[in-house]
């Protein structure tokens, strides 16, 4: 099997993670945003790995159900039938560990059972009364941590016989393996020695839900060696109330000072409308840890009509239940009749299980099919609407998505306990929001109803703090002359008021300055939007996944306005540089954030900016460049001449040219008749990628290759 093979289809993120050299990268942690591959990046790891050459006994990767294990052994397979790697959970390593023989005696026997370790189900009442009569308070400890060894020398005493009992009849419960296979792990030389040797690559998925005693296995097993390499999304821990630490993940750049981190945000299941909300309910998340979802999929994964059009979240508020289920029902047979959706397509999330058995019985009283429904023959309902906890959701993904309970005490749920505790609680309940809204393809509903029967009585809910609130938009006229000066006055404020913010991120917290930087570029070109009274519609954004960011590119668009460039912004969600006229390094603030996005200043008369741009290259600099084909600012939206500079550079960088066209510029500024809005639309066309047209051409010819072709494609949708 010829490694590169295994790359074929993956974005440069996930090529870049599929490809690490831990050697020289140390450990790696991926941040993998909803729907952004993961899975197939630590499948497609494995293939290429064991391609390599590295024998697939010597590769253990560890997931969370058997599930999990079963469909990545699956994928692995397919490529490689025979293939011995370890794919398992964390319980099924412990148990297979306790089981081996090393230096002619079980593992098992090391650590002090009698018998062979055999996982049974334990019961509560009998483990409560057992501690009773060791005067030990109820509710001090669960069963699963009775071999923790976090507890004071007099507790230990008191736990002995239980623990014996347990090592003596070999009968366990799951987190007595993890447990005894830690205490083999980091008290027996011989037993440590012959499990590294064992497995000399690590691989964990959903990292974020490993509780402590798994971590220590892990980094047990692992040693000062560097060949880790995990996957996880923090936005995505949703299991505290099970004992996942999601410390273990936010650590890991501390905990490994050498490490790489890696973040996957192309996400290929929803429209871009629904990302948009899912990145702003993260938006006071530390920078470090912090992933924007793009849409990387202009279809999204369905293919359906439905899709193209990128409809935005609706929150709809009704009166009372039956108002609600009425809208529900409506909405659903007109999507079917209007798109040719089948009932699967379809999902009703909530949070808490008892509400599910509502909108199940609700759904059957209205005559529709309810997915896991028995049918005549004992046989289960496939094609129905699903009706799911946002927990029981995780992983799976619906077309159309009703997300109810949008209340206080229902999303989020209740918190308790002290402040610090209602804090973690709240935490985890925005994760939980975060995995729900995502779980949306194509539409998402948000419901919010004012009065329901809950909890014995009927309540009055009071809107959830997670619903997104509308925009605000100035209404009020004003000269066009002052609305010039107001809206230059308010943009200056806020450059000058970043500049000061960023002298003290470079201070105190300066490995996060060019993070800081792309974020509030974004923040920067949304308020432009806002203090000028834009109305911004942008077509095909899922094309830029298609685009490898890590090597030379050149957004190619029409130049209209000064406003082109907050548009570009936010039309490709990345920090860019342009070429700019030197004449501009005298503005005040304006230069400054001009040379922190990558500028390049240029005498018009003398050029000279393609020498820059080669300087930059020699640095290592990967530039990335907004270049305005047309050299100057055209008086309306028809295309001026091309100048070939930009795509002579393009060969000569081995870049690749991403065309943009925008409608709508001039008129945000130097053409505004008022004060009133302004609609701009842009469109992002098909990359040129010129590295790969070299592949295909010995000698490219700038004008012909790749000047007409790109004014050919953006005079089109022109």
């Amino acid at each position: 099997m010829d490694a590169s093979s295994i790359l074929k289809g993956l974005n440069a993120d996930q090529r870049a993670a599929v490809l690490h050299d831990h050697d020289k990268g140390a450990q790696l942690l991926i941040l993998a945003g909803a729907g952004s591959g993961k899975t197939s990046v630590l499948t497609k790891r494995i293939q290429y790995r064991i391609a390599c050459g590295v024998e697939p006994e010597k590769i253990l990767a560890l997931t969370f159900t058997a599930k999990a294990a079963s469909e990545m052994r699956e994928r692995v397979q397919k490529l490689f039938p025979d293939a011995g790697v370890r794919l398992c959970t964390f319980h099924s390593l412990a148990l297979y560990m306790l089981k081996q023989k090393i230096d002619g005696r079980f593992a098992y026997e090391m650590v002090g059972f009698k018998k062979p370790p055999t996982p049974k189900d334990s019961s509560s009442r009998e483990f409560m009364a057992k501690l009773s009569k060791l005067k030990i308070k109820s509710g001090t400890l669960n069963r699963e941590e009775l071999f923790s060894d976090g507890y004071s020398q007099a507790m230990n005493a008191k736990l002995k016989e239980l623990r014996q009992d347990v090592l003596d009849s070999g009968e366990v419960v799951f987190e007595d393996l993890i447990y005894q296979s830690i205490n083999l792990l980091e008290n027996n030389e011989s037993a440590r020695e012959f499990f590294r040797s064992e497995w000399t690559e690590i691989m964990v998925d959903e990292y974020q839900d490993i509780n402590p005693s798994q971590y220590r296995m892990v980094k047990a097993l692992l040693g000062n060696r560097k060949s880790l390499f995990v996957v996880g999304d923090d936005d995505q821990a949703i299991y505290g109330f099970r004992g996942a630490d999601i410390g273990n993940i936010n650590r890991f750049c501390d905990d490994f000072k050498e490490s790489t981190l890696i973040r996957l945000e192309w996400n290929y299941r929803s429209v871009p409308n629904v990302l948009h909300l899912a990145n702003e309910i993260f938006e006071n998340k530390p920078l470090r840890l912090r992933k924007v979802l793009r849409a990387g999929n202009p279809n999204g994964s369905g293919g359906n009509p439905l899709f193209r059009e990128n409809r935005k979240p609706e929150i709809w508020e009704s009166d009372d239940p039956i108002q609600e289920m009425q809208k529900i029902v409506c909405r659903i047979k007109e999507l079917r009749e209007s798109y040719d959706l089948e009932w699967k397509n379809f999902a009703i999330l909530v949070r808490y299980n008892r509400q599910r058995l509502y909108y199940e019985e609700a759904l059957k009283d209205a005559g529709l099919p309810v997915a896991g429904e028995e049918t005549e023959g004992d046989e289960t309902l496939e094609n129905g609407i699903h009706v799911e906890t946002v927990h029981a959701s995780k992983g799976l993904q619906y077309a159309v998505v009703f997300y109810a309970g949008m209340a206080e005490g229902l999303t989020p749920g209740e918190c308790t306990g002290t402040s610090s505790q209602r804090k973690r609680q709240l935490d985890e309940e925005r994760r939980l929001y975060y995995v729900g809204v995502t779980r949306a393809e194509a539409y998402l509903i948000l419901l919010y109803c004012k009065q329901r029967f809950w909890k014995g009585r009927v309540r009055k809910l009071k809107k959830s703090r997670f619903l997104p609130k509308p925009p605000k938009r100035s209404r009020w006229k004003m000269p066009l002359l002052l609305f010039r000066i107001y809206a230059l006055t308010i943009v200056a404020l806020f450059m000058f008021e970043h500049i000061v913010k960023l002298a003290f991120v470079m201070v105190f917290r300066h490995s996060e300055v060019d993070v800081w930087i792309d974020k509030k570029v974004q923040l920067f070109a949304a308020f432009c939007m806002r203090v000028l009274r834009i109305d911004l519609t942008i077509e095909d954004q899922a094309i830029l996944g298609k685009v490898d960011w890590s090597r030379p590119v050149f957004v190619m668009g029409n130049h209209n306005s000064y406003s082109d460039i907050p548009v570009i912004f936010l039309a490709i969600e990345r920090t860019i540089g342009f070429i700019a006229k030197r004449e501009l390094q005298v503005v005040p603030f304006l230069s400054f954030w001009m040379r922190k996005v990558g500028c390049i200043f240029v005498n018009r008369e003398k050029g000279g900016g393609a020498a820059k741009i080669r300087e930059a290259m020699t640095k290592g600099r990967v530039p990335r460049l907004f270049i305005f084909p047309e050299g100057t600012r055209g008086k309306d939206d028809s295309l001026r001449p091309f100048k070939s500079g930009g795509f002579r550079l393009a060969i000569e960088s081995d870049a690749t040219i991403l065309p943009v066209v925008m409608k709508g510029t001039g008129d945000v500024w130097e053409r505004r008749k008022d004060s009133g809005r302004v609609k701009v639309w842009v469109k992002i066309l098909e990359p040129l990628d010129v590295h790969a047209l070299k592949q295909q051409k010995a000698e490219i010819e700038p004008r012909k290759d790749l000047m007409h072709v790109v004014r050919e494609r953006m005079e089109s949708v022109l």
